[in-house]
């Protein structure tokens, strides 16, 4: 086909998504396409899919229309997880031209290319193969797009949690080499950039190859510990931040090296899913409650002033009432800081959606709710804790409504009067006051 004049790209879901379209976008750049925002005319619109909640159908039929309606002849391309995992359902969407998997999507511009009937409207083109064939690691990194950059160090996952797609969509866990994280983090500190997010599927698990001999993988040469201990040490980036760890990977070596880094935020993102021990067995998590409030414990021993998320799933099969307040109780006890909470649904192909006790959907609502609830009790002591006590924030390029946006290393989001001046800067040292009680601070 003949190269088109521009694309757009929308990534629904996590950070890691995130890194992939923006290395998608810049091949598509660096091949002749004009990339205009999502919200324009474009010929062609490419949608980076998420298989984490129940709503991915109804995402990707929306995000469909509204392209066409931008464009009436646009062609339109769905990839990523949910596109891996549901590529029939995918294609029989109105409006969708090609579904591409995981294992291709990295060659998605050789593929548009390449592609003899595109202008064809009767032709529907659908690339994805078994999972079980994506066994080799995909650099990604964001640029361009935020301040901040999220640089891909970990794919996939070897774990086997009932209620979890992602081993299906993204196949087994697998990372980048060291050297190579560190030539990338140094190419965009030299460019720029201020902070990097380090992202994957499961990072605590970093250190797996790619390379498959007679069916087995050779053991880890690095951990992840080893991992930041050497991005510790490259000067050219100020902050380096962790986008989330499993608790039972989340040692005592990590906490402490974190507490002490040069450039490591004090801020952890650990998935808890439940309070619940008889829960999490059902769950088939690697730990119970009890390491978890050990590992929040040890954190805020060396860190008091250390940021803590949490993800929490509610409705679970199974899960009484007296399950889901265990969960409510140890969460309040809990010296964190906020909460992610998802309400289950049953997913095709997963252990849970097998099992008896569905909880009705307006008790999992209701149960979100409470949970929310707590989270913004949570957020806003945090908040509050900390006064006039800010360090090292970065503040974002947008301009929104007059106002600018920042964080600082422990992730309190601070807002000021818009000054093209602190754009992408890192400020040390912050007197501020705390707004409305919550979520921001404003500088006095």
């Amino acid at each position: 086909m003949a190269t088109p004049h521009s694309i757009a790209f929308h990534t629904l879901g996590c950070k890691l998504n995130f890194s992939e379209t923006s290395t998608i976008r810049q091949q598509f750049e660096s091949g002749g396409y004009t990339v205009v925002p999502f919200e324009r005319e474009a010929d062609i619109y490419v949608v980076n899919t998420c298989s984490v909640t129940d709503f991915a159908d109804r995402k990707c039929r929306n995000i469909a229309r509204k392209a066409k309606r931008n464009n009436p002849h646009a062609k339109i391309i769905m990839m990523g997880c949910y596109a891996q995992l549901k590529p029939e359902e995918i294609s029989q969407m109105e409006g969708v031209d090609l579904v591409i998997g995981a294992k291709d999507k990295f060659r998605l511009l050789e593929v548009v290319n390449g592609m003899v009937g595109l202008e064809d409207q009767s032709m529907l083109n659908v690339s994805v193969g078994d999972i079980d064939e994506v066994n080799t690691f995909e650099s990604a990194y964001s640029f361009g797009d935020r301040t901040r950059s999220f640089l891909k160090v970990q794919d996939g996952c070897d774990y086997k949690c009932t209620f979890c797609t992602i081993p299906q969509a993204r196949g087994k866990s697998r990372s980048d080499t060291i050297d190579n994280i560190l030539a990338k983090a140094r190419m965009l500190g030299q460019k720029g950039t201020k902070e990097i997010v380090l992202t994957g599927v499961n990072i605590g698990d970093f250190g797996n190859g790619t390379e498959v001999i007679e069916g087995v993988r050779p053991k880890k040469e690095d951990l992840f510990i080893d991992l930041i201990k050497a991005l510790d040490e490259v000067e050219d980036v100020d902050r380096f931040r962790i986008s989330s760890i499993e608790p039972n990977l989340c040692n005592d070596e990590i906490i402490e090296f974190v507490a002490n880094s040069h450039r490591f935020a004090p801020h952890f993102h650990m998935p808890l899913q439940s309070g619940s021990n008889v829960i999490l067995a059902q769950m088939k998590r690697r730990y119970r409650r009890e390491l978890y409030a050990d590992r929040v414990s040890r954190i805020k021993a060396l860190m008091p002033h250390a940021c803590i998320g949490v993800d929490v799933i509610v409705g679970f099969p199974g899960e009484t009432d007296d399950h889901f307040l265990e969960t409510y109780d140890f969460v309040k006890s809990l010296d964190v800081t906020y909460l992610h909470v998802f309400t289950y649904s049953e997913r095709d192909n997963t252990p849970a959606a097998t099992m008896g006790g569905a909880i009705d959907m307006h008790v999992r609502r209701k149960r979100n709710e409470m949970l929310r609830d707590l989270s913004k009790l949570k957020k806003t002591k945090f908040y509050q804790s900390h006064g006039s006590k800010i360090q090292n924030v970065l503040f974002e390029q947008e301009n929104k409504g007059g106002y600018m946006y920042g964080f600082s290393d422990n992730y309190l989001r601070v807002k000021t009067p818009f000054q093209e001046s602190l754009s992408n800067t890192l400020i040390e040292k912050l007197t501020a006051s705390v707004c409305n009680g919550e979520y921001e601070l404003v500088l006095d």
